[in-house]
């Protein structure tokens, strides 16, 4: 086609400009990932910290963040991956790549699920998040204090009124407003984490009840498989419920397992004499 010529999706005809004119799109950014691996320059993008921490409670299934950033360079930034260093960790994210204009700014809200932290344990949790652009990558840790766990600490008149419920049916501590410092907190712990959530409430106050035992100081002979017992079906005519679900409870066998392992270990072992 002889004196045409062609320009994004118009057609020009030679000598007739005014007639026909040349149909223009906006230029893409097509980001060059060459260097995405290489560590991030400063003065590309300015983050509202490096490390960043949060305080949870001991028995929270989750601690969030708030990663903000904002591109202080001259020209354009993709973020092209964000990867996090554990699979407990996700990032909530729009379409990759994403493409950050000079000046513009962004926020990148982060999970920790903390249910997959078996131990539980008051303490730090050390997290990260690798993020890469087309300018670098660079790497946001997270930094998660797991407070711990609050013991209750009741009136007498609470606590008399706690003691009459469970002498009419030591289940209760299982069921309406009690579940709340009884079973809830145990929900997906095992081990020490476990017994922190659940048994502490009881057996490791200051405001103890003179009918529940002090477990460090048991007249008994004592084995994995006499907790595992006593965790399990508890004292009929006693404060001590049972913990398995078969008899109401809140724990199951795996969980009612770790708990008596950890228990033996804690607390000294006594075992009976050598016939």
């Amino acid at each position: 086609m002889a004196g045409v010529l062609f320009a994004g999706s118009g057609l020009l005809a030679a000598g007739d400009s005014s007639t026909n004119p040349v149909a223009t799109s906006a230029p893409v950014y097509v980001p060059d990932l060459s260097h995405a691996n290489d560590p991030l320059p400063d003065g590309v993008l300015a983050w509202n910290s490096l490390t960043q921490s949060t305080n949870v409670p001991a028995n929270s299934e989750q601690a969030h963040f708030l990663l903000s950033f904002t591109n202080v360079s001259s020209g354009n930034v993709s973020i092209s991956s964000v990867h996090p260093t554990c699979g407990c960790t996700t990032a909530d994210l729009p379409p990759l790549p994403w493409t950050i204009p000079p000046g513009g700014s962004g926020l990148i809200p982060v999970t920790v699920n903390l249910s997959q932290n078996l131990t539980g344990d008051p303490g730090m949790l050390l997290k990260a998040v690798n993020i890469s652009t087309d300018k670098g990558s660079k790497q946001i840790l997270l930094r998660i204090n797991i407070l711990s766990p609050v013991i209750p600490h009741l009136t007498d008149a609470e606590r008399a009124n706690g003691v009459a419920i469970a002498k009419a049916d030591r289940q209760a501590v299982f069921k309406a407003d009690c579940a709340t410092c009884h079973a809830k907190p145990g929900e997906g712990r095992y081990g020490k984490a476990l017994y922190d959530a659940v048994c502490a409430v009881c057996h490791e106050t200051d405001q103890r009840a003179e009918a529940v035992p002090d477990l460090h100081n048991l007249k008994t002979p004592t084995n994995v498989e006499y907790w595992r017992t006593w965790i399990a079906h508890g004292k009929a005519g006693s404060l001590m419920p049972a913990f398995a679900t078969a008899e109401g409870g809140p724990l199951n066998d795996m969980q009612i397992a770790s708990l008596a392992a950890y228990l033996n270990n804690w607390i000294p072992p006594r075992v009976p004499p050598a016939q």
